[in-house]
């Protein structure tokens, strides 16, 4: 007979992985617990074993058994060492109802401690008031009636003070506004038409010539406007009413 060739396994069976996966720590902590309960009670039928033998006997039990399921589990892909551990579910409403009967359990006993402390310390504080002695007596300060009476007088009159100066201030803005408009007017330069005509009405006298400025040379020439009226009315053969004779009668 020939030999029967064993075939080859493939590279993928031969590099798989047998180990359960898992994906939390703490269930597979929970099943080994439980089946320690189980395990603990494989030499209770055993009485011709000793007692110690069994203790260590089944202290090397569990460890093993424990072991072995660590080492054949994977949690979440990696192996038990690596694996972080699982973080416990936080109840909130469970904590808060805790801290609530806490707080409230607080509220009712503490006050009751701390009574009798509060009262010592008031009775001990008391007591050191005591002690003290007043070195002297204050003296009571009598007031003046004359003073008092100007103190009034001065608090009532004192409205009317406020008001006045506020007016007085006003009226300090308003004249300091109107001398300021009048220093731009007398600073303004009179123009050539302005200074003809004060030439004109107030005629040609020694002071208000001092006080005009120099004409220049062309309105120096110019004859004043009334006679250059009266020689333009003469030439055209018109006399004005104010010059007819008296005694010339209309003409009928």
């Amino acid at each position: 007979m020939e030999p029967v060739e064993s075939e080859p396994l493939p590279s993928d069976e031969s590099n798989k992985d047998y180990r359960v996966q898992v994906t939390s720590k703490k269930k597979v902590m929970e099943q080994i617990k439980k089946y320690k309960d189980v395990l603990k009670t494989a030499l209770d039928k055993q009485p011709e074993v000793a007692e110690e033998t069994k203790r260590v006997l089944l202290q090397e039990l569990l460890a093993n058994f424990e072991a072995a399921v660590q080492e054949n589990v994977l949690v979440n892909g990696r192996p038990w060492e690596e694996a972080a551990d699982d973080e416990e579910d936080v109840d909130l409403d469970s904590l808060l109802d805790d801290t609530v009967v806490e707080t409230t359990r607080r509220r009712r006993a503490y006050p009751k401690k701390i009574l009798p402390h509060v009262v010592h310390s008031l009775k001990a504080e008391r007591k050191i008031m005591g002690l003290y002695e007043q070195a002297f007596k204050p003296q009571e300060v009598l007031k003046d009636p004359d003073q008092e009476s100007i103190m009034n007088d001065l608090s009532a009159a004192a409205p009317g003070m406020v008001k006045q100066a506020i007016q007085v201030i006003k009226s300090i803005n308003t004249l300091q506004k109107q001398a300021e408009g009048l220093c731009e007017i007398l600073n303004m330069k009179s123009s050539q038409a302005t200074l003809e005509i004060h030439r004109e009405v107030f005629g040609s006298n020694g002071q208000s010539e001092a006080l005009l400025p120099p004409a220049n040379s062309a309105s120096r020439n110019r004859q004043p406007i009334k006679r250059a009226v009266e020689e333009a009315a003469a030439a055209n053969g018109y006399v004005p009413l104010s010059k007819k004779p008296v005694g010339e009668d209309e003409p009928e």
